[in-house]
């Protein structure tokens, strides 16, 4: 559970960073997907910009947490699993 939040509570602060940058720049109504003008609210695609964000940003985490894994770590798992 530590590891969770390790991972999801400094991807969630980035994501919110992130949209308020992205969203100052770039009108959510002049958005096109696949050629196509976006059809739905501001507010869903500020929700969606900002759950894609936290996904990459989460993402990222994760990638950190596992090649911070030690040699012992990796080479005896047993150890280091937590009850």
């Amino acid at each position: 559970m530590k590891k969770l939040i390790e991972v999801l509570w400094p991807s969630f602060l980035v994501a919110g960073v992130a949209e308020m940058l992205f969203f100052t720049v770039i009108d959510p109504q002049e958005l096109y997907f696949f050629g196509e003008p976006v059809q739905v609210s501001e507010i869903a695609t500020y929700s969606i910009g900002f759950f894609a964000f936290w996904l990459i940003c989460a993402a990222s985490s994760l990638t950190t947490l596992f090649f911070q894994r030690g040699s012992e770590e990796i080479n005896h798992p047993e150890r280091f699993h937590e009850s």
